[in-house]
């Protein structure tokens, strides 16, 4: 039978960090295995597509949810980008500017961030995403914003009001990401352009922003490694990442064969 399998990335098929990242040779193998058994294989990410999209090909996958679930990607395609509330966005932008909060905007399906100036490198070094200085920024003049950024440091955050009307979430220590969480959407939205059931989804992640699409309609998969709130939502824990989690999961549920 078909299965829909949504992998989100960091901490899931892939471990460590930058130059240093590991894709695991079982997870490639159950990749490829699965697309050969004629099963739906895709990225579950809370990137943008233009962040994402090298990875992507990277692992020799076609299709994606992205965006935090606000975006999808059909066979190399993209299908819909839906960006954040802008007046929201405009609003908590303005209650940054008075409470001293460096930010920065993406306006575009582009792997960079805007500035108005230097104030949210020097707070946040970050190395992340490429920061472009754009001296007479202006975030109404565009027509959308898909993601923002809040220099802060945790539980700053707690004095910017408007926030709490936003969906946001905080991966680095020096800033947050006001950007969708819930991946669950974005796989519906893949299920309702094929039709199919949500009883043949299954999803593997490992950390708090997957929460979103660990859903009771379909099955769900904790990474050995995943945080304890996820695995307590999952139907099945496997091993961690670099311990063949995604491939041991696959050949336990008969999805794809041992790999011999």
């Amino acid at each position: 039978m078909k299965k829909y399998f949504f992998f989100d990335i960091d901490g899931t098929l892939v471990y460590g960090e930058g130059k240093g990242l590991v894709f695991p040779e079982s997870s490639k193998y159950a990749i490829k295995a699965l697309q050969e058994k004629g099963h739906f294989v895709a990225i579950a990410t809370g990137r943008s597509y233009a962040k994402a999209i090298d990875t992507m090909k990277e692992l020799g996958i076609h299709n994606m949810v992205h965006d935090g679930g606000n975006g999808y990607t059909i066979d190399d395609k993209i299908i819909e980008i839906r960006p954040l509330d802008k007046g929201l966005v405009l609003d908590l932008i303005a209650e940054c500017e008075a409470k001293g909060f460096p930010w920065g905007i993406s306006p575009e399906n582009a792997a960079y961030r805007l500035c108005k100036d230097d104030a949210f490198m020097d707070f946040t070094h970050d190395v992340y995403l490429e920061t472009v200085v754009k001296k007479d920024l202006d975030p109404s003049s565009y027509m959308q914003i898909y993601k923002a950024y809040v220099a802060c440091k945790a539980h700053e955050e707690e004095r910017l009001e408007t926030l709490k009307k936003l969906p946001w979430c905080r991966f680095h220590e020096t800033y947050l990401f006001v950007e969708p969480t819930d991946k669950g959407q974005g796989i519906y939205k893949v299920m309702e352009h094929f039709d199919a059931p949500l009883e043949d989804v299954v999803v593997f992640g490992d950390d708090l922003n997957d929460l979103g699409m660990f859903d009771k309609r379909w099955f769900c998969i904790a990474m050995g490694n995943a945080k304890e709130a996820l695995k307590e939502k999952a139907d099945y824990v496997t091993d961690a990442v670099w311990n063949d989690g995604v491939y041991k999961a696959c050949v336990k549920f008969g999805w794809i064969d041992e790999n011999k």
